[in-house]
């Protein structure tokens, strides 16, 4: 038996000895990811020696790429929801675009501007402006609505940093955030107006949508805004009337942390791509300063409308929020060091290169595939990378287009297993059912949209 299939058979054993310990065993994905990267190095020519170090050495490469990003990009997420800046933008652009329009509003502005908030958060904080506004869009509003929310939420998260997994999937293969932000962006938004409007075309016929069966009253729905008090026809308009709040700041005043942060990274990557070299330049378009500086802003702004007292409680959640996905890529850092360092990089880089498939079309499968299995759009994103981190740069395109198939795979085909998938259905007020035929039918849209969008890059890349 060949020494390189050996290789193979030992990593196959790691990756389903991870899936199984985590679906089957329910043990948490960082014990699971720890133990079968211990496993992989022991069992391969790294050995017992070189394991320990391999781990720690690739923890320590991922997280001084991503640690300072994640970590302050969700504390500017956290509080600009203090100042309920998403609601008021949402407010300001319905009175311009119009209620025909608010779908699509929703989608651009969680996949672009609200990144930063991690997924979870930013759906307890829009599912229920998601429900007002949707019950007085018709029968199907808040399915339609529902499907624009997982559009905008999920795709920003994967492809347009901060992005709490692009950042990480950035991190782990080396790509340069302000390239993931542009590259994110040419991704991220087109998906996010697609998928919306596909999934808002096929709710009359293709998904029928019920409401007598897929939707039903919770109490956080309730909390949402009852139908019975939104549902008769109300205006739009109305439901989105922002909360009474003793001091505001102007919108403009608000959104320009997110939107400084956005701007000195992406004058970043042209100022790059124009040959421009100063050091000046270079340090204030670093996105490690510009996330910084969009933070620091965000926590001045705040101060001057809100206590001592709520901002403290929302930096806090902040950061106990960012710190599960910062270990994760930690260990998915780990692992993949550990794969460089077995040999396995050059087998794995042959058998992707076989021309079976076209590269990314093998890197989007092995991130759906990982995402069916384990239920985590972070996890499935951030392990596919550190599978496929050594291999990258030999898989003749573009690092970064690998970083973007691999969040359109880990986009497919969400289910039960799912944490985002309950708390969908219970701030949504849908019934499962229900939630299949909205959360799972939108982000297996948004994977299949956005799977030819990258494709395209590649070619033209």
């Amino acid at each position: 038996m060949s020494h390189d299939f050996l290789l193979l058979v030992t990593t196959a054993v790691a990756i389903v000895g991870i899936v199984l310990l985590i679906t089957w065993a329910k043990i948490p994905p960082v014990f699971a990811l720890l133990l079968g990267t211990l496993f992989l190095g022991v069992t391969t020519d790294v050995g017992f020696a070189g394991t320990p170090e391999a781990v720690t050495s690739g923890f320590a490469d991922v997280l001084g790429d991503i640690g300072v990003l994640i970590t302050f990009g969700v504390i500017t997420g956290a509080l600009l929801t203090v100042t309920d800046t998403m609601q008021r933008l949402v407010e300001a652009m319905l009175r311009i675009f119009g209620e025909r329009s608010l779908p699509y509003i929703i989608a651009v502005a969680l996949s672009s501007l609200f990144t930063s908030i991690y997924s979870d958060v930013l759906l307890v904080l829009s599912a229920p402006l998601a429900r007002r506004l949707g019950s007085g869009l018709g029968p199907r509003g808040i399915a339609l609505m529902g499907g624009a929310l997982t559009a905008g939420i999920e795709v920003g998260l994967v492809f347009v940093a901060p992005g709490v997994a692009a950042v990480a999937v950035a991190g782990v293969l080396g790509v340069p955030l302000g390239q993931m932000f542009l590259c994110g962006l040419l991704v991220g938004v087109p998906t996010a107006v697609l998928t919306t409007l596909v999934f808002r075309l096929a709710l009359p016929r293709l998904i029928r949508w019920d409401p007598a069966q897929d939707e039903v009253e919770t109490a956080a729905a309730a909390d949402s805004g009852d139908r019975s008090e939104t549902g008769s026809g109300q205006p739009v308009a109305a439901a989105v009337a922002s909360p009474a709040v003793t001091k505001q700041l102007p919108l403009t005043l608000a959104i320009s942390p997110v939107l400084l942060s956005l701007v000195l990274i992406a004058g970043g990557a042209l100022a790059s791509g124009l040959g421009v070299d100063h050091d000046v330049i270079g340090f204030v378009t670093d996105p490690v300063v510009a996330i910084s500086f969009g933070a620091f802003l965000a926590f001045v702004l705040a101060g001057r409308v809100r206590s001592r007292q709520e901002i403290g409680a929302a930096v806090g959640g902040a950061l106990t929020s960012c710190g599960p996905i910062l270990i994760l890529s930690g260990i998915s850092g780990s692992l993949g060091a550990v794969i460089e360092k077995s040999g396995l990089a050059d087998v794995l880089g042959s058998a992707f290169s076989s021309g079976f498939l076209p590269p990314l079309l093998l890197v989007w499968l092995v991130a759906a595939v990982l995402h069916i299995a384990l239920g985590s759009i972070s996890v499935s994103a951030i392990t596919a990378a550190g599978i496929l981190a050594p291999i990258a740069g030999s898989l003749g395109v573009p690092v970064v287009l690998v970083a973007l198939a691999a969040g359109s795979g880990a986009l497919f085909l969400p289910h039960v297993s799912s944490n985002f998938f309950w708390m969908f259905q219970s701030l949504l007020g849908l019934s499962t059912r229900g939630t299949f035929k909205t959360h799972t039918v939108a982000m297996s849209l948004a994977s299949l949209i956005s799977l030819p969008i990258v494709l395209v890059l590649g070619v033209v890349a």
